[in-house]
């Protein structure tokens, strides 16, 4: 059986896809955890960051790019890129995925760090 990811990605479940190329799919999240929150998922199925291989330099590099340049288009000037590694990490879906997430009114004190 088929992930969801897997399938989002090949069309053969409805989502809101904001952004396609041949290699990455960047829909909003259902359960959204932030006023803007968009997974950027590869289209070939990879697990998690756990199973990346040398071969993937390239996707990893695709995801982050992806993002910083939705983020630019939807005039996020801040924002978090977040990548959940197993379920002890977080992850609920076993494809590789990519939260970006932002839209927050910004803080009054510009020079507090809040990491």
């Amino acid at each position: 059986m088929a992930c969801i990811f897997c399938k989002i990605t090949k069309k053969e479940m409805p989502s809101s896809i904001i952004y396609e190329d041949n290699s990455v799919v960047v829909f909003k999240d259902i359960n959204p955890k932030a006023p803007v929150h968009h997974l950027v998922v590869p289209k070939e199925h990879i697990q998690s960051i756990a199973h990346l291989e040398a071969n993937h330099n390239e996707i990893i590099s695709k995801l982050i790019y992806t993002a910083k340049d939705i983020a630019k288009k939807e005039g996020l000037s801040g924002y978090k890129l977040v990548f959940n590694v197993g379920r002890e990490g977080g992850q609920v879906i076993d494809h590789l995925h990519l939260h970006l997430l932002g839209g927050w009114p910004s803080k009054e004190n510009p020079d507090t760090c809040t990491a």
